[in-house]
């Protein structure tokens, strides 16, 4: 088991983990052909078929999709028969976790898949993410969310919090980091370019993209038949800011350090942080939140490796993201490379909504 105690009802932990390639398009898959291949690998991982998972949890975006209740196509990719039990979140997948994690808590499920994705290729994802603002003041003067992540960045230069070339390493570590991570999207050397939105230029932003992720989720001993060394879930919560930007301290992030206390992330040292910081500036932000210092991804060290995977600076899928998040330092405890890892999820503008989920190995 897990160093660290069972904090709740069963033991769940994560079984297996896959991913679709990152790509700028993807014009010639629908959403269904772009998951099935993901949900058919995460299930030959484990070995289960669909007919014998006990939950399904899915996570999109119908603004992206351009339709009201899109994600109920992309069911034909899980499978029409037998009938299944199954809900979704108009969220990032990392929520629709959360959501099958609960199910398994209460004893309804055993096992769950849980999958998410987004098409960003088709729009300008800069003026769909508007429409999550404040209908009656923000909503109207059509920021986008590059702007908003430029007065953030502002914001913590202005406090002496980073400078631009700080910003800037944190962006080619990032994509540096991708170079291992064949699913990536931008990969290696990336030119700073011009501003994107000033002090924000192109290599810290996000890139646009499509993709998917799923996982499976399994209890006790079940995760322990299905997996030969499970990343137990000891501790996950989820929390928000207030709606209103001028109501919050841009350069902190409280939403994200009360979920890491209530998910246990401070109880003892981890090794492995998988943060969703789709800009360079958010970066800063959630390392203070977590208490992870800077320049210490050396594990030699003693230090926590950050984001190996390049995070969403390398690919950011919209709604799959923050799961993906889960899934990769999930991936690294299956594959003995960390004992003890955080991972973050994001929603909403300037890191609004935050989810932290500690996942832990076998003690070896």
């Amino acid at each position: 088991m897990p160093k660290t105690p069972p904090r709740y009802a069963r033991d769940v932990a994560v079984v297996a983990f896959a991913q679709s390639d990152h790509l700028r398009h993807t014009d010639e898959l629908s959403e269904v052909e772009m998951v099935m291949p993901v949900l058919h690998q995460v299930l030959a991982a484990t070995g289960l078929k669909a007919g014998e998972i006990g939950f399904t949890c899915s996570g999109s975006s119908d603004y992206l999709a351009g339709r009201a209740f899109s994600f109920t196509m992309t069911l034909d990719g899980v499978g029409a028969w037998p009938p299944i039990s199954e809900s979704h979140v108009e969220m990032d997948g990392a929520w629709a976790l959360y959501e099958a994690w609960v199910k398994i808590q209460t004893g309804e499920a055993d096992t769950a898949l849980v999958y998410a994705y987004g098409k960003s290729s088709p729009g300008s994802v800069r003026d769909v993410l508007t429409r999550q603002l404040d209908p009656y003041y923000v909503a109207p003067l059509w920021p986008d969310s590059v702007a908003l992540a430029a007065l953030q960045a502002q914001a913590l230069i202005d406090a002496g919090e980073t400078d631009e070339p700080a910003l800037a390493a944190i962006g080619a570590r990032s994509r540096d980091a991708a170079r291992s991570n064949p699913h990536a999207q931008l990969v290696g050397d990336v030119p700073q370019g011009d501003y994107q939105v000033a002090p924000l230029r192109t290599g810290d932003c996000p890139p646009i993209g499509d993709g998917a992720a799923a996982v499976v989720l399994a209890a006790g001993d079940t995760a322990r038949r299905l997996c030969e060394r499970p990343a137990w879930i000891t501790g996950i919560d989820h929390r928000i800011e207030a709606h209103g930007l001028g109501l919050r301290d841009l350069t902190d992030s409280p939403s994200t350090r009360l979920a890491a206390q209530r998910a246990g992330v401070f109880d003892a040292p981890v090794d492995t942080a998988e943060l969703h910081a789709p800009f360079s500036s958010q970066e800063v932000v959630l390392r203070k939140a977590l208490g992870l210092g800077e320049g210490d991804e050396d594990r030699n060290t003693g230090g926590v490796v950050v984001n190996p995977s390049g995070g969403a600076l390398a690919a950011h899928p919209m709604m799959a993201a923050g799961l993906i998040r889960i899934g990769e330092a999930a991936a690294r405890i299956h594959r003995g490379e960390s004992d003890r890892a955080v991972a973050h999820a994001t929603s909403g503008p300037c890191l609004q909504q935050n989810l932290v989920a500690v996942l832990e190995g076998d003690v070896r």
